[in-house]
């Protein structure tokens, strides 16, 4: 039985990805860089900006360190910021699908990009009070494929009510995502995985256990037969 339903973030909540890749290439081209969009959605999409900006140096052959690394994600975090409040997007469907959702299981996020990223776009979007738990990339070691951050999502929502009769298991959660390394942690985590085509085509994520255009076309009756 569907009790939980674990949102990734950019991607699938907001059209953020083209304002992650702008302000990567912003930042990587002062440290004489230049990040194609074919490498970015091909290799380092759902990366956290860590991993993200540590694989792109090293494919470079530039040396770098914790300290480098950590300049770098400051600069970026402050390009995206701005070009984020400049031209934010939800995607359709987004914010009915979560009041629908609210109430009836409950809902987190687990997401590689950064908590206050997050919090500001769930502001903005009206919807933030529909999350309790947020797994951002500023909490977990190991970026997706790996399935800690729903792991430890799922761990949150367990600590967080005490009231329940019950724990949730990860067999009864939903992952929503859009991209080839969040459904294979999902599945990592013993997770079903829904996947909306926002950043791949829908043969790419033939691995999801449900593939959808938009979350306007998902009726939660439809999801709760995956279970």
């Amino acid at each position: 039985m569907l009790k939980a339903i674990i949102f990734d973030f950019d991607g699938v909540i907001a059209d953020a990805e083209p304002f992650h890749l702008k302000a990567f290439k912003m930042v990587l081209s002062e440290e004489g860089v230049n990040l194609s969009d074919k490498d970015y959605y091909d290799k380092y999409l759902a990366l956290d900006d860590k991993t993200c900006l540590a694989m792109v140096l090293k494919d470079n052959s530039i040396n770098f360190n914790r300290a480098l690394i950590d300049d770098l994600i400051l600069r970026k975090s402050r390009y995206y910021n701005k070009l984020i409040r400049d031209a934010l997007v939800i995607f359709p469907g987004v914010v009915d699908f979560i009041k629908i959702a609210y109430g009836k299981y409950t809902l987190a996020i687990a997401s590689g990009a950064l908590k206050n990223e997050i919090e500001f776009i769930l502001e903005y979007a009206g919807i933030r009070r529909h999350f309790e738990i947020i797994v951002s990339a500023d909490e977990v070691e190991n970026c997706k494929p790996n399935p800690e951050v729903f792991m430890k999502a799922l761990e949150r929502v367990n600590k967080h009510d005490s009231t329940k009769s019950r724990i949730i298991y990860p067999y009864e959660c939903l992952v929503i995502e859009d991209s080839i390394a969040g459904i294979k942690a999902a599945h990592g985590a013993g997770m079903k995985c829904l996947a909306v085509t926002n950043s791949y085509s829908a043969d790419k994520l033939s691995e999801a256990d449900m593939i959808v255009r938009s979350l306007e076309e998902v009726k939660i009756e439809v999801i709760k037969k995956l279970f």
